[in-house]
């Protein structure tokens, strides 16, 4: 089963599958695919995490984020306000667009070391489904069609990307086949040199000289000092189900362990998915998971991540005595230590156990808006995922791992895996793996139905609810102080597999985004078969 947010990835995952390839195999394979027909999303100058099972049971996660250059210091954005909604925004938004926004790039090393390590196929064969997307084009969705005009001024301050995505000035149109030549040659580099051509070579000098020459900090010490780091998954229990999540840098393993413990205690599934009751807890249990996110979850290598205790059961207990289930309150970190709307993510399973579940990203839509000439590579803009104000645990640092809400998660009971998903969406991608979760275990919900259902958002500030949460329980929400207010979509298209004790698979992708599950069953014919006239 392979699942991304575009059927022609789905579809270059299945390839590798069909010929005999694993998990990590088709997994890569679609990652190139995606940086060819998501690129508002991912691409090889970006970074991300890969949760890996591997047939013997293991868990790992692979961090390839990216990294703040050398260059970088704390206050090198000069901020404007020190209160959300605009707390993260920048004089000039640089921190958002142009080259100053780019950290170091960590995608391409992540997603070639796992191939390496528990892959099956060299990179040329991953490779080609990408490069035939390039090289030959493929028809632009309407949901391409969306992200770009609604980054079109943005867009149209880089040459090479106004003339591939404003053709005459316009977001390119469904249906336009989007050819990108230079970007195969760039694939085809790869397939020839390997993590090489980035880190060492032609394309990452290519990247540094437009750098220089455009004010950004990433310079070739940068790129030959990056490493991919391998890290052990954070772990809870849920009503007796095992969640695995990824480690900080990552927040969403910590909070979303953490915020499971403070509701396990109340009888979710009785309360009713919808309801004003059971919102108005996942509400208060947000609040208070990001107010902990903010105060101690960042790069380990820098900040002091209290885990053991912000995972604990008895933390949620006693932070649990400070819930009120019928009025909305202000939470403040109960720690203390010493990101952007758009993201990709796909869940793989091949037949021997191996799983992925992967979320890579260029953080906002087109990154940093900056594409790297002749070369159709598009630079990350991962400055935005840092605190710009000095002096706290998200703030700047040089070789600082961007901390993120990126959540490939997996289920299990006693033994046996039960669900791996994750989505795309920044900071709303923790809390919406954190309700497709509750959908499952507590309401009982099919797996399509878990990955589509309306969601919620807050961080403290206004709780967004999608259209779908009936007016009833939004004014009840109100009446309980939540300052609601109301969202078309909340975070992108998640995407999932469900495993059945019978060893069938289940794939599902949700409406918000261009979600495709690929399943494949049957295969070749047993060994040993006699067959007779």
């Amino acid at each position: 089963m392979v699942v991304t947010n575009h059927p022609l990835a789905s579809a270059a995952g299945a390839e590798m599958l069909l010929a005999g390839g694993n998990a990590v195999d088709a997994a890569v394979a679609s990652l190139f695919a995606l940086t060819v027909v998501e690129p508002m999303m991912v691409g090889v100058l970006g970074g991300g995490i890969a949760h890996i099972r591997l047939a013997d049971g293991r868990h790992l996660v692979l961090d390839g984020l990216s990294t703040a250059p050398r260059a970088a210091r704390p206050d090198m954005f000069e901020t404007i306000s020190d209160k959300l909604p605009d707390y993260r925004e920048t004089r000039g938004r640089k921190n958002t667009v142009g080259a100053l926004a780019v950290a170091v790039p960590g995608a391409l090393l992540g997603w070639c070391t796992a191939l390496e390590r528990f892959g099956t196929m060299p990179v040329a064969d991953v490779i080609a489904p990408a490069i035939r997307l390039a090289a030959n084009g493929f028809l632009a969705t309407p949901y391409l069609h969306d992200c770009v005009a609604d980054t079109a001024a943005d867009l149209a301050t880089d040459p090479g990307l106004a003339k591939l995505f404003l053709p005459d000035g316009a977001p390119i149109a469904a249906g336009t086949r989007l050819v990108q030549g230079d970007y195969a040659d760039s694939l085809r580099e790869i397939a020839r040199t390997g993590v090489a051509a980035l880190y060492a070579g032609p394309l990452g000098a290519a990247l540094v000289e437009t750098m220089a020459r455009r004010g950004g900090l990433v310079d070739a010490g940068d790129l030959a000092q990056y490493r991919v780091v391998e890290r052990a998954p954070i772990h809870g229990t849920y009503r007796g189900i095992d969640i695995f999540g990824p480690p900080p840098p990552a927040s969403s393993g910590v909070h979303i362990v953490q915020m499971l413990n403070l509701l396990e205690a109340y009888d979710i599934g009785a309360l009713g998915f919808g309801s004003a009751d059971a919102l108005h807890l996942v509400a208060e249990a947000l609040k208070l998971g990001f107010a902990d996110r903010a105060a101690a979850t960042a790069d380990p290598a820098f900040v002091d991540v209290p885990v053991a205790r912000l995972t604990s059961k008895a933390y949620a207990e006693a932070r649990r005595a400070e819930l009120d289930p019928r009025r909305a309150r202000a939470w403040s970190a109960g720690v203390r230590s010493g990101e952007s709307a758009d993201t990709t993510h796909l869940t793989v399973a091949d037949a021997h156990g191996n799983v992925v579940a992967a979320t890579q990203t260029i953080n906002g839509l087109f990154g940093a808006c900056v594409q790297v000439p002749g070369t159709g590579m598009i630079a990350n803009n991962y400055m935005l995922n840092f605190d710009p104000h000095p002096g706290f645990a998200l703030s700047i640092a040089p070789g600082k791992r961007v901390f993120t809400s990126m959540a490939p998660m997996m289920a299990m009971r006693d033994g046996r895996l039960l669900f791996a998903l994750g989505l795309p969406g920044g900071l709303r991608i923790f809390p919406s793996a954190f309700q497709a979760i509750l959908n499952l275990v507590d309401h009982g919900m099919s797996l399509q139905e878990a990955v589509e259902a309306p969601r919620i958002w807050t961080e403290g500030g206004v709780l967004e609810v999608e259209d779908a949460i009936p007016e009833a329980v939004v004014a009840e929400l109100r009446a309980r102080g939540h300052e609601v207010v109301r969202s078309r979509r909340i975070a992108g298209g998640m995407n999932a597999i469900g495993f059945a004790a019978d060893g069938s698979l289940t794939g599902a992708a949700c409406w918000r985004a261009d979600g495709t599950p690929v399943a494949i069953a049957g295969g070749l014919a047993r060994a040993g078969v006699r067959f007779t006239a």
